[in-house]
């Protein structure tokens, strides 16, 4: 496979009112053209900061940090993101070699112009098509996305569609660039499990047929393990663990993974209570010392977990985890 994408030692702080916070901390992962790789954790772990990192797309407030490096390896040659500076030096990654599924598709659109006229207009600066062709090009989208209709709809207003609809419009317009990159930030949420699968096989046809690559953040390990390739797991700003969906799902090591997977519900035994990790995940405001997850975790050590952030340890060729047990072996 080819390399598309390589993301070092990414650390990104916001300066508030309450003082500077930490979003997100060392994170560093490759991904290949044609891989899907899923991102996972909690609400508040930072996968969507770390996601919008990859376009520079956070507030002006964000502080990225000296070390961190996102490189796009496209045909041209590499790009090193995080050089760009102005608005149009970003238009070959914003929209063209990178397209973004965001979470809340009616921030997304902008309600006085109709879905049609946004699509399009992304296919006029991004391709070298005329008009005539990116308005067939959007209904086409519009139709393999799952919306009926799809020439009415793109006259409309995202207004008068529903919240499913406009999520998949959101996904239609993503789509319609063929980019080389495309990040999908909780893409399904809205949808029922029907137009769930619809889309998902979509993004595996396109993965095949354009050898794009995905980045798939969810907090549902379920949607992962049938969607994704390889898997990060997050947790407040940093990567715990990381690796093949088979030998992370099948094998966990981090306490944290574990604690996922036993929260899901159980097909084979739906009388098994589910089991929650308990607590919540800290406030970056109040980040705790060595590794993020001791305040939570059954297993901690004590001293060495709460003062010593843990390096990455080999677990097998395709799998690593940052964890104080495993280092030690004691985990299983």
């Amino acid at each position: 496979m080819t390399r598309l994408l390589d993301v070092e030692n990414l650390t990104l702080q916001f300066d508030t009112d309450e003082g500077r916070i930490t979003a997100v901390d060392d994170v560093s992962f490759t991904l290949e053209a044609g891989e899907v790789m899923g991102l996972v954790g909690e609400s508040g772990s930072g996968k969507s900061v770390t996601a919008k990192s990859l376009m520079k797309l956070n507030p002006s407030n964000a502080i990225y940090g000296d070390q961190t490096k996102v490189t796009l390896h496209l045909e041209d040659g590499p790009i090193d993101i995080m050089s760009l500076k102005s608005a149009k030096d970003m238009q070959v990654v914003r929209g063209g070699a990178i397209s973004m599924i965001f979470q809340e598709p009616m921030a997304s659109f902008a309600p006085a112009i109709t879905i049609g006229d946004q699509m399009v207009e992304q296919l006029l600066i991004h391709t070298d098509m005329k008009a005539k062709r990116a308005k067939e090009v959007s209904i086409e989208m519009l139709d393999r996305v799952g919306i009926s209709d799809p020439s009415t709809r793109f006259g409309q207003y995202a207004f008068e569609l529903s919240g499913g609809m406009r999520q998949r419009a959101m996904i239609a317009m993503a789509l319609s660039t063929k980019p080389k990159l495309l990040i999908a930030d909780e893409p399904t949420t809205a949808l029922d499990v029907t137009i769930q699968a619809q889309v998902i096989d979509l993004m595996k046809d396109l993965v095949t047929e354009f050898g794009m690559g995905i980045i798939f953040i969810t907090h549902d390990l379920g949607v992962i393990a049938q969607t994704a390739d390889t898997v990060a797991v997050m947790y407040l700003g940093r990567l715990i663990e990381k690796g093949s969906v088979r030998d992370v799902i099948r094998n966990p090591s981090h306490p944290y993974t574990k604690g996922l997977l036993a929260a899901l519900p159980r097909l084979d035994d739906l009388d098994t209570p589910l089991t929650p990790i308990p607590g919540d995940i800290p406030s970056p405001l109040e980040r705790p010392p060595g590794c993020v997850f001791n305040t939570r975790c059954a297993e901690n050590l004590g001293a060495r977990c709460s003062t010593e952030i843990p390096d990455f340890t080999k677990v097998k060729n395709s799998h690593q985890v940052a964890c104080h047990l495993f280092a030690q072996g004691a985990a299983t």
